[in-house]
Parts: C-alpha cells; sequence; structure tokens
C-alpha cells in the first residue's frame, strides 16, 4: 500500500506539520513571538525525558510540558522582568534541564539527535495520525478564533471595546503553538521548530494582501519546502530536517532578493 512506502510517510509527516506551523506561525510574526516559540520548543525536550521515563506517548508528554512552559511564560509576563529576559532564561534552562533529564534514563536507547533535529524518514502510521490530529485542531482553532485574534493582534484597546480579552486570545495562541511543537518534534526537532514556524510566514509577508492570503501563502511555502527539503536530503543524503529548514530559508532569501530587484526596478 502507499503508506507502506517510508518516503510517502515522510512527505505527509512534512505536509501536514507545513499546515499546522503556517497559520500560527503568522500570529508569531505579526507579534514578534518567535523567542516565545523558541522558549516552548526547547522546553519539549523535558516532555521526551518525560513520555520515556513514565513510558508515555512522546507526544502526550512534549504536549503538556510545551503547554506548561507556554502558560508560565503568559502568565509571568510583565511581573518585573523583561520578556526578552525572561523567555531567554525559561528557553535555555528548560534546554539544559531537558538534556540532564535524558541522561538519567538508563536501559533506554534514545537517539537524542533525532529529537533536536528531527527524523522525519522514521515517520510511522501512528505518527501520521498523530501529526495531522495535531494539524486538523490547530487549523480549526486558528480558523474558529480567527477575527478574535487578528483584532487582539492588531489593537489590544480595539479588542476590549469590542468584547475580545486579549489575554484570552494570548492563551488560544499558547495553546495552539503547543501542539505545534508537539506535532512537529518528528519531523525537525526542537531546535529547528521555530523555523517552520517564522520563515514560511516572513517569506509570505511580502506576497500577501490580506491577512488570509498571507497565512495560505504560507502554508503553501512550508509544503514546498518539507517536499523540497524531503527531495534534496533524499539526493545529497543530508539531514532531512536540517535541509527542510535550509530549503524553506533559501526560499526566503529568494523572496527578499526578488522584492528588492523589483523595488528597485
Amino acid at each position: 500500500m502507499m503508506l507502506d512506502d517510508f518516503m510517502t510517510r515522510a512527505a505527509l509527516g512534512g505536509i501536514g506539520t507545513a499546515l499546522a506551523a503556517a497559520p500560527l506561525g503568522c500570529f508569531v510574526v505579526w507579534r514578534r513571538m518567535a523567542y516565545f516559540g523558541d522558549a516552548t520548543a526547547h522546553a519539549a525536550i523535558l516532555g521526551v525525558a518525560l513520555s520515556l521515563a513514565l513510558a508515555m506517548p512522546i507526544f502526550a508528554g512534549a504536549l503538556v510540558i510545551a503547554l506548561v512552559m507556554a502558560t508560565s511564560v503568559t502568565l509571568l509576563s510583565g511581573r518585573g522582568y523583561a520578556m526578552d529576559t525572561l523567555l531567554g532564561v525559561m528557553a535555555h534552562s528548560a534546554l539544559a534541564f531537558g538534556l540532564v533529564a535524558v541522561s538519567f534514563l538508563e536501559g533506554i536507547q534514545l537517539d537524542l539527535m533525532a529529537y533536536l533535529f528531527g527524523d522525519i524518514l522514521s515517520v510511522s502510521r501512528g505518527d501520521l495520525g498523530v501529526i495531522w490530529s495535531g494539524a486538523a485542531l490547530v487549523v480549526g482553532l486558528v480558523a474558529w478564533r480567527w477575527s478574535a485574534l487578528l483584532t487582539a493582534t492588531l489593537n489590544p484597546d480595539l479588542a476590549r471595546a469590542a468584547g475580545i480579552d486579549p489575554r484570552r486570545e494570548e492563551l488560544v495562541l499558547t495553546l495552539a503553538l503547543a501542539v505545534v511543537v508537539a506535532v512537529a518534534i518528528k519531523v525537525v526537532g526542537v531546535l529547528l521548530i521555530t523555523a517552520m514556524l517564522i520563515i514560511p510566514a516572513a517569506t509570505a509577508r511580502p506576497f500577501a494582501r490580506t491577512p488570509e492570503a498571507m497565512a495560505v501563502i504560507a502554508a503553501g511555502i512550508g509544503m514546498a519546502a518539507a517536499w523540497g527539503g524531503l527531495l534534496v536530503s533524499y539526493r545529497l543524503d543530508t539531514p532531512t530536517g536540517p535541509t527542510i529548514v535550509a530549503v524553506v530559508a533559501s526560499l526566503f532569501a529568494l523572496a527578499t532578493l526578488g522584492g528588492r530587484l523589483l523595488r528597485a526596478s
């Protein structure tokens, strides 16, 4: 059957991850939340250690820890520390504690590089179910709250006047971000998740006239990068997760250069 082909499963996993990350990545770019995404993603390695220690699915542990981290950052913001300082401390501390926790796991075969940089070629049917379920949840959640999220992002005061609680919408983004992190671990790993959130959205920005168009274009760019990175990795025998990110970074560079040339002409 088609899903017995590991390349097909890898491609479907990458496309599902791109679909989950694209609309959320637009809000990360608009809100300048890149470091927030890093902090949540880095914390996921602690979730991996928790999952292995308790013999539970990796997705579950990563999701729980990502939620805890994202919610903690949201609640602690504005409590006496600059946001970039708080995120820097929590991001690197979470990654360090996660790596230390992993070192205490005895009798468990663990490929740490696979969790740090992804192992898309080993995506199973069960992983595909998790990835696409997570993508459907994120896309559905963002679509449901799209208008409120957009209003809260553009003007919190206007959102309050319209009866929208900006804090609540921030928590919605927090939940969606935690799901994306848990879904993307298998594909690009905890160190590269933020790249798949930010770069497709940043690449789409110059070509989009509306926020909705930016989300759709970002999804297309992310899916193209996942497919193209998989093919390049297969041809050149390079690590697949980093290759996917390298491809989308190249698309960003081309889009930026092309935009400047058009403006200059």
